[in-house]
């Protein structure tokens, strides 16, 4: 694992100036590899790559970066992990390259020379970011995992193409333009993450996962375009075309020899690695299969807190003792956890609003003190239903289709309406400081959800799942909605199951854009490694394949991984409500954090810094504060982007 960054100075440049000027941003993301460094630099063209190295695999020389083929023909700058880079190795195209070491970028080299780009790109199996420069043509080619595990992050500023991993180390470059996209803005104060393809910048996109980009030497500004080498919207139209057709029993089996050999693959490293143990089904499996196979006790590591409610480490300890794991974990207080509130702008680098950012960084940090690897359990619960909202999107979309069009249109004005009323109705008791009727809150978190009502699509439910506001436009002035997977149907898949609409869904936007974003950051903001053994694609295409019934049992997902999992672990210890990995941020915005809140929001910054309709926001927070609503995600998304802006700002 590491980071990568570099550009194209179209003006040109000296060569050592150019050198310099990658180092200095290759410096910037020295956490993602703080084992080594390097740069290249072109002498015949004003390109320039730069690596930070997490030295995992070929800890020696032979797997230093920036890497040249064996032919002189192309570079390599390369983040993440290629599990399957031996038996690629093995193949008859490949096996008179003139290997020097054994890390998995030397193999990538050898079959790009042996295949070309966009082939030897689509046998890779792995998390991996790229760039790579090919001398002979003068072009740049970037290329993103299949689920997009690393991130890429690419732009035009001024007379440069840029490049990194981490928005801090395109910063760094002099052309830089750091203009707001308010649209990215608006949408993020949505959803709680800026969704890809876009940044929050208007210069800087994220390379979409499973494709490729390639910069001529005379390229003009955006006129290249991403191309997909994977899709996942083709998977789930293919496992609706062609499904498994096999036993439940079967499903199990095939579930079994598919997982095992991703937990395997995921294994190999020349350092030592443990895993991420939440007591959940999904990390469980993984530990139960890293245990089955390892020749010593696999070393696991959770996080606890104090407060039952947000405790899940008592679950984690039961199944590390039945696995008879050298299991660790920490009990973290309330001020420690916030302690890292002031670090969250320089670890994620973007605006980004997932609480559970705070313990994924803190348990990380624990298990970076003695492994510089983890596999994790991510990826379960997007591939097989394993999210209690499903269920409820589901029986939603069901009482939408029974009315008709008409009637759905007038219900959102109508109860839109209700809550506006109602909320004047509770200010003037706050106001008073009397508490706030009952009633006014029902009516409240009624006006909240109308927006289902019109909802034409399972995929425009689920969206409103995550919906902090109804639109991108009422806390960011002139913001207009922009085209992501979250709101452009040409993403989504073409498929007449909901339930498989809705996974699809939450494979390309939530998984990609929160849950890999949150761990990627967390854990590499340490020099951690995290693996997810259940994002290799064979899972998916199984799961995806299967009948519903198999992944949902009409109450609860996950059922073919949960019947698995009990041939590794007592049903009795795994057999409970699923609980989110989160801390109590409702409780802490009007408490411990209300300063930090009045300060980052309050009325005289909102109108200084001109970015935000600044009777939205107040009475956002006053609707919170009062007990009215419970805002705390739209809330938190408002302070993780003040608080970012102020960090970029340079700010105190």
């Amino acid at each position: 694992m590491c980071g990568i960054t570099g550009f194209i100075q179209y003006k040109g440049g000296q060569t050592e100036d150019l050198a310099r000027r990658c180092q200095s941003m290759a410096d910037t993301i020295v956490h993602r590899g703080p084992d080594a460094d390097g740069v290249w630099v072109d002498p015949s063209f004003p390109v320039a790559l730069g690596h930070r190295r997490l030295s995992i695999i070929d800890l020696s020389k032979a797997g230093a970066q920036p890497m040249e083929s064996a032919s002189g023909r192309y570079v390599l700058s390369f983040n993440g992990e290629v599990y399957n880079f031996s038996r690629l190795r093995q193949e008859p195209e490949l096996s008179n390259y003139p290997f020097r070491g054994h890390s998995d970028t030397e193999v990538i080299l050898a079959a790009i020379q042996h295949l070309g780009v966009e082939r030897a790109v689509g046998k890779l199996e792995g998390m991996f970011a790229m760039a790579l420069w090919d001398r002979e043509e003068r072009c740049l080619w970037l290329a993103r995992d299949r689920v997009g595990k690393k991130p890429l992050y690419y732009g035009w500023c001024g007379n440069s193409f840029l490049f990194g991993s981490e928005l801090k180390a395109l910063r760094q470059h002099p052309d830089f333009e750091n203009d707001l996209d308010r649209d990215a803005l608006g949408q993020y104060l949505q959803y709680g993450w800026v969704s890809q393809p876009n940044s929050i910048y208007r210069h800087v996109r994220k390379l979409p996962q499973g494709s490729v980009l390639k910069i001529t030497k005379d390229c003009h500004a955006w006129a290249a375009q991403p191309k997909s080498f994977w899709s996942a919207k083709d998977i789930a139209e293919r496992g609706q075309s062609s499904p498994f057709t096999g036993s439940y029993e079967g499903a199990v089996d095939q579930l079994d020899v598919v997982l095992n050999e991703a937990v395997s693959d995921r294994m190999v490293a020349d350092v030592e690695l443990g895993a991420l143990l939440s007591g959940g089904i999904d990390s469980s499996m993984i530990v139960a299969l890293m245990q089955k196979t390892a020749d010593r006790p696999v070393k696991t590591f959770s996080i606890g807190f104090w407060e039952e409610k947000y405790n899940e480490a008592e679950y984690a300890s039961a199944v590390a003792k039945h696995l008879k794991t050298e299991h660790h974990e920490i009990y973290v207080t309330p001020d420690q956890a916030l302690d890292v509130v002031s670090e969250l702008p320089q670890i994620y680098d973007e605006p980004f609003a997932d609480s559970s950012q705070i313990p994924t960084y803190l348990v990380c940090k624990l298990a970076r003190e003695q492994v510089k690897v983890v596999l994790t359990g991510d990826g379960g619960d997007e591939q097989m239903a394993g999210y209690r909202r499903y269920k409820n999107c589901l029986s939603h979309w069901r009482d939408v289709q029974r009315l008709p069009l008409i009637a759905r249109s007038m219900v959102g004005p109508f109860t839109s309406a209700l809550g506006k009323g109602s909320w004047n109705w509770a200010k003037s008791y706050a106001e008073e400081g009397k508490t706030v009727p009952r009633w006014t809150r029902k009516l409240g978190k009624i006006s909240q959800r109308s927006c289902n009502w019109a909802t034409e699509s399972p995929q425009e439910i689920l969206a409103n799942k995550f919906t902090g506001c109804l639109a991108v436009d009422q806390f960011v002035t002139n913001a207009v909605q922009p085209a992501t997977p979250l709101t452009d149907p040409s993403y989504w898949a073409d498929v007449e199951d909901p339930l498989l609409a809705m996974l699809h869904f939450d494979y390309i936007g939530y998984l990609p854009d929160d849950i890999l974003v949150k761990v990627d950051r967390a854990s590499m903001a340490v020099g951690l490694e995290a693996r997810a053994p259940l994002l290799d694609h064979r899972i998916l295409e199984l799961a995806w394949s299967l009948p519903r019934g198999y992944l949902y049992d009409g109450q609860t997902g996950k059922r073919v991984l949960r019947d698995l999992l009990t041939r590794y672990v007592p049903r009795s210890l795994i057999d409970r409500p699923k609980r989110g990995f989160s801390v109590p941020v409702k409780e802490w915005l009007v408490g411990p954090l209300r300063d930090w809140v009045e300060d980052l929001i309050s009325e005289k910054t909102l109108r200084e810094q001109g970015i935000f309709d600044v009777k939205s926001v107040r009475d956002a927070w006053h609707q919170h504060l009062y007990g009215w609503a419970n805002h705390s995600e739209l809330i938190w998304s408002v302070l993780m982007f003040q608080a970012w802006w102020r960090a970029q700002s340079g700010e105190s």
